[in-house]
């Protein structure tokens, strides 16, 4: 069954899409730019690009299938696992697989699968409906033609400008020498000075500067608290109590997913082969799949072998 078009529609609403065995799909984001030497406007893309690491189970597209056929999650599994069985199965022929609206994957001279992108597809929301345009230059355009004529006003008479730059010259020195005279002079200054009428405002002002002078703060630290002992009668509420150091698990994930009910049907699937399942509630909505929890890393790294070989895609995670 091919689920290209499942692919496309998750490509559209996120950044990542992973096919489970095979590799991840990336959006990255490219804003809007100008090619000068054509002129063409571009509107913001999302490019994709591939990631073959990228290839455990996040339970995405797979949910997916599941939701879009009405199918239960192990089956929608197994039907992701034969589109990508085929796939390797084309690649390795070396024969070209081509995702319609997606891009096209082949296998270079080393073996290694390399992504072609369909450049024609933009899976940028905001930028539906866009399509880029040519918009040339503008030519022959003089600014100069845009300047208005004369306004039509007759100019200033020469004689009318002289007769205000004589009034000028007669009236500024007069009004400077009307604003000097008062300032160099005691003709507005008054003879009176500043005092009090309480004759005991300056006492008490000094006797307050003097008690601020003297007083010097103190501070006290209470060091004997953290040598007595702490007796039934004693307040303790400001005692520390030690923090105890944090202790952490190592589990191995087998999957990730966004409805819970998906990651139960996981667990019962582990149940049957023998494993302690567990669903851990990740930080970012997501129900994870424990197949087993470890006190150590190595010993969940040495562990994670044996349960990849039911679940491909396993992962250690600390918590």
């Amino acid at each position: 069954m091919d689920i290209t078009p499942f692919i496309r529609e998750l490509l559209f609403g996120h950044d990542c899409v992973i096919i489970p065995g095979f590799g991840g799909l990336i959006g990255n984001y490219i804003p809007a730019r100008i090619e000068r030497s054509s002129s063409t406007f571009y509107p913001p893309v999302k490019q994709i690009s591939f990631n073959r690491n990228l290839n455990h189970n996040d339970g995405l597209l797979v949910g997916k299938i599941s939701s879009a056929l009405n199918l239960p999650y192990g089956d929608a599994r197994s039907i992701a696992d034969d589109f990508v069985a085929g796939i390797r199965r084309r690649l390795e022929k070396g024969e070209k697989v081509l995702f319609e609206k997606i891009g096209s994957f082949i296998n270079n001279q080393e073996g290694n699968v390399q992504f072609e992108p369909d450049t024609g597809v933009n899976y940028h929301l905001n930028s539906f409906g866009l399509e880029s345009f040519v918009f040339p230059p503008l030519e022959k355009y003089d600014v100069r033609k845009r300047i208005t004529g004369h306004s039509g006003k007759d100019p200033v008479k020469r004689q009318a400008m002289r007769k205000i730059l004589w009034r000028a010259a007669v009236v500024v020195p007069i009004l400077a020498l009307m604003v000097a005279v008062p300032l160099k002079t005691n003709l507005f200054r008054s003879n009176l000075e500043a005092t009090t009428l309480n004759p005991l405002a300056n006492a008490e002002f000094d006797s307050n500067m003097k008690a601020v002078e003297n007083e010097t703060p103190e501070i006290i630290i209470n060091t004997e608290a953290a040598d007595r002992p702490v007796t039934g009668g004693e307040d303790i509420s400001e005692t520390v109590a030690p923090v105890p150091e944090a202790s952490f698990s190592y589990f191995i994930i087998t999957g990730s997913f966004r409805q819970r009910e998906n990651a139960e049907v996981q667990a019962s699937l582990l149940e049957k082969e023998g494993f302690n399942p567990e669903i851990i509630d990740a930080p970012n909505g997501f129900f994870r799949v424990s197949a087993m929890r470890c006190e150590s890393a190595e010993v969940a790294t040495e562990r994670r072998d044996s349960v990849s070989r039911h679940f491909p895609g396993a992962w250690v995670k600390k918590i």
